[in-house]
């Protein structure tokens, strides 16, 4: 089974956020074996430098990085990367599993976003949309389309 972990940066503090979370975490368990990871976002002062802000997605990416399990193919969310359906999405997850991947890591920003060098090593850059929203909001979504998604590889009926 396809392990699928996502690294956050930022922790769920609203509740509807996490019963979200917690109702898609619940889904996903007949199609993977989901795992989230949090770290903590780097205060920056409330006009940061282009400098201080850089430092700090950097010391969030050290930490990303260590938290990114050996093999896995990585998913930076960013919003320059590429923009898919639903069901382009699909085939990106089963092409991974086609491929020999087993372990599939996710990697959401903070409110800068993330490093890029953490960017530029991702093995794919994909975006939501060109709308910004909440990192918070952005975990919902992913974990509402990665279930779309495998629901879509496995012929399910929640995708319309």
């Amino acid at each position: 089974m396809l392990s699928v972990k996502i690294i956050c940066v930022g922790k769920l503090k609203e509740r509807f956020y996490s019963d979200a979370v917690d109702e898609y975490v619940k889904r996903l368990g007949a199609y993977c074996r989901p795992e989230i990871a949090e770290i903590s976002e780097v205060r920056l002062p409330d006009r940061p430098t282009e400098g201080e802000i850089a430092a700090a997605l950097s010391k969030e990416a050290a930490e990303i990085t260590r938290c990114i399990p050996k093999g896995a193919a990585t998913v930076a969310m960013c919003i320059e990367g590429k923009q898919m359906s639903s069901e382009e999405f699909a085939g990106m997850l089963s092409g991974f599993a086609l491929g020999g991947v087993s372990r599939i890591c996710f990697l959401i920003g903070g409110s800068c976003g993330l490093d890029e060098e953490l960017k530029r090593s991702a093995d794919v850059k994909m975006s939501m949309s060109r709308m910004t929203f909440p990192h918070h909001l952005a975990r919902v979504m992913l974990l509402e389309q990665l279930y779309r998604g495998f629901n879509i590889c496995g012929g399910g009926k929640y995708h319309k």
